[in-house]
């Protein structure tokens, strides 16, 4: 009887204990990224297809959808430029892509694409209320012996970069610093 009540307290000890660990961990001030609001009261935004800087055809609309997707995925509501409290804009400045691996002396076995943006959220008033210049980011893809299938596999690596830009974007936008 008294080696069970020894085991009944350490039990409740050990409940308690883990009650407490719960309490403290869950007001550390731990969140994720980005899970904030716009800024300066924001609730409404547009965005407007991004002026494309490059010889990149097309990747503006791919971007351009990919954000507007991010936002309206987050719960942000994603309107036309005269109901929204602040307007999203910004250029594709660069497109490039770089061997990463060869197979020879004079060719590539693999390639990594890379974008580059600035953004800015501009307010109905005509202010800046963020800004960021020299977003990128970049994709691996394979090079092929059909330069048609080249273009394919770089397409769908501009398409995967795509949308971990526009969660970069939505994360630096909703941080609340």
């Amino acid at each position: 009887m008294k080696n069970g009540g020894v085991v009944l307290i350490n039990i409740r000890v050990a409940v308690l204990l883990t009650v407490i660990a719960g309490f403290l961990f869950s007001a550390c001030g731990y969140r994720f990224a980005g899970g904030g609001d716009l800024p300066s009261s924001v609730k409404k935004i547009s965005v407007s297809v991004l002026e494309n800087k490059t010889a990149e055809s097309g990747i503006e609309n791919i971007i351009t959808n990919d954000l507007i997707y991010e936002f309206t995925r987050n719960g942000k509501v994603v309107e036309k430029k005269d109901n929204a409290d602040a307007h999203l804009t910004g250029t594709i400045e660069s497109v490039n892509d770089e061997a990463i691996s060869h197979r020879g002396d004079h060719s590539s076995q693999e390639r990594r694409v890379n974008v580059v943006l600035d953004l800015k959220l501009t307010g109905k008033d005509g202010k800046i209320i963020w800004s960021a210049k020299g977003i990128a980011s970049d994709q691996a893809f394979t090079v092929l012996t059909d330069k048609m299938a080249t273009e394919n596999e770089k397409r769908s690596a501009i398409t995967v970069l795509s949308k971990r830009l526009a969660e970069k974007v939505y994360n630096r936008l909703t941080d609340n610093f």
